[in-house]
């Protein structure tokens, strides 16, 4: 059978719980955390946290405080992209317990053996999420703690015309004012995906996916690699449009006032960070409390209050206000189209080297 890239829409399954692991006291519920046995006396035990070190201020109080209270623990954060993180944990030069990473990273860790299986009995508010972000690289691994929504950004004005469907990014008042995520971004085999459906595939076909970016090649002024490139070109005016992700709205419209984010007609992509306990780890139970506390509906309630990341908790509530420009509701995530990471990872070498070549020579 042919292999598809796209998950299409996203599946609705529950997660089985498995058996409390090391004989330790079963988690328990008491408003959003998980009640473990209580916080030892003395001095406090050491976390290590991997994870990306934006938002800093809100994180430090909001998400650590409380957990370093309660556990008698001391954070410590390694902080860093994807990439440098996860390398320092494949070379062992890191003493990490728990690790944040976009699930495109995550798969590359699982594959490499660099995480421990998790006991999903220790984190009880994994049955108030979202099906789709109980596991998303499977049962043994973490959940997503957030899901992004990939769409597209424009300024009407600037675009001469309304965007609904990602074939609109080929129109000719387009042209020469577009930017697009590099292939070797995460999103860049998001852009790769749509537009094999733009060229008409109900699967993803490589071939057809080639030949459509190099048409829209002409039109574009810049392939990027970092959003603060995408926001900067927006502001100057030398782009009117592009694929982004949602959460980037407020800067975007701080910048261009008339800007509009869409969830195009075929579908935006889901775009999910995960966090997984390192391989070795002798504070596994601890990182399973705080990866529990990391679902509570009060620090997904807050993150999301904030515009800091999109919630996975089902039982929060936001108004409209407080939900603008982040990705939220079961109908928008229902909606969104899922990558597989796994075929992403077998493939992207080959589509970075095929990129380079046919599409911007």
């Amino acid at each position: 059978m042919k292999k598809k890239m796209m998950g299409g829409l996203l599946s609705l399954s529950l997660v089985g719980l498995a058996l409390s692991g090391c004989g330790a006291a079963p988690a328990k519920e008491q408003g959003g955390s998980a009640a473990t046995t209580p916080a030892p006396k003395g001095e406090p035990t050491q976390l290590v946290i991997s994870t990306w070190g934006f938002s800093d201020d809100f994180f430090k109080k909001e998400v650590y405080a409380p957990f370093e209270k309660e556990h008698n623990v001391k954070i410590v954060l390694e902080i860093g992209n994807n990439a440098e993180r996860l390398n320092k944990v494949r070379q062992g030069s890191s003493n990490v317990d728990l690790i944040y990473l976009s699930d495109y990273y995550a798969q590359q860790a699982i594959e490499a053996g660099l995480f421990e299986k998790i006991d999903r009995s220790r984190i009880p508010n994994l049955k108030d999420i979202y099906d789709v972000a109980k596991a998303p690289l499977g049962e043994d691994y973490g959940p997503a703690y957030t899901i992004g929504q990939l769409g597209i950004a424009y300024s009407p004005k600037a675009a001469g015309k309304d965007i609904k469907s990602w074939s609109d990014l080929w129109s000719p008042e387009l042209s020469k004012k577009l930017t697009i995520p590099n292939i070797t971004s995460t999103s860049g085999p998001m852009i790769l995906d749509a537009a094999s459906t733009v060229a008409g595939s109900t699967s993803f076909d490589a071939d057809k996916a080639f030949a459509k970016m190099k048409e829209l090649n002409k039109g574009v002024v810049k392939y990027y690699g970092q959003t603060s490139e995408f926001v900067n070109m927006f502001a100057q005016g030398e782009i009117a449009a592009g694929p982004i992700m949602e959460m980037y709205m407020k800067d975007l419209k701080a910048a261009v006032p008339d800007a509009k984010f869409v969830s195009p007609s075929e579908g935006g992509y889901a775009i999910m960070n995960t966090v997984n306990v390192v391989k070795g780890s002798k504070n596994k139970q601890l990182a399973e409390d705080f990866i529990n506390w990391h679902l509570s509906k009060e620090v997904q309630e807050k993150s999301a209050k904030a515009k800091i990341d999109s919630p996975v908790n089902t039982t929060l509530q936001l108004s409209a206000e407080e939900s603008q420009g982040i990705t939220y509701g079961k109908d928008v995530v229902s909606k969104l189209r899922k990558l597989d990471m796994k075929f992403v990872n077998q493939n992207l070498k080959g589509w970075i080297d095929r990129w380079n070549k046919e599409v911007t020579q």
